[in-house]
């Protein structure tokens, strides 16, 4: 299954949903742009925008919340143990109150992974970051960052937009 993503203003990318009706866009809204994602096994209907693997899905993805993507450049050398890190690391994100999905992001181009977590609200985000849950998960992100990554990674984060209020 692949994921697809575009950011536009969202005048624009509102009338997606016109002209692919068969399609479940999920709309986001950050800080400097509107960003749309959708699942699917077919092509990117998008002219631009990223194109996905879906490595590692839980749970199902919402039209209302929080959502934050942890964009993570990783080596060519470094995939394999990168996914792996991943396919191995207990689902305590899981368990926590107002978790509603997450998705590990291959990039179909480049070397940016996404990890990308949705929440029902931003206070249950604020909530994991301080859990000891999180700090067992990310207990190596104080020290010097692994090999694997080619770059810093970076967070964005957007609020959901729900176009059926």
């Amino acid at each position: 299954m692949n994921a697809y993503m575009t950011n536009g203003t969202f005048d624009f990318l509102e009338k997606l949903r016109d002209d692919y009706p068969a399609i479940n866009f999920y709309y986001m809204s950050g800080d400097s742009s509107t960003l749309v994602y959708y699942e699917a096994s077919s092509k990117s209907i998008f002219s631009a925008g990223r194109s996905y693997e879906k490595i590692i899905e839980n749970g199902d993805l919402q039209e209302s919340g929080f959502v934050v993507m942890n964009n993570i450049p990783v080596t060519e050398e470094g995939t394999a143990l990168f996914e792996d890190r991943f396919k191995q690391r207990q689902q305590n994100v899981e368990s926590m109150p107002g978790f509603q999905a997450f998705r590990l992001l291959k990039p179909k181009k480049g070397n940016t992974y996404v990890v990308l977590t949705q929440w029902a609200s931003e206070d249950d985000f604020e909530n994991w970051k301080n859990s000891d849950q999180f700090k067992k998960a990310h207990k190596d992100g104080g020290t010097k960052p692994p090999a694997y990554f080619a770059d810093r990674p970076f967070i964005t984060s957007y609020r959901m937009i729900n176009l059926d209020d």
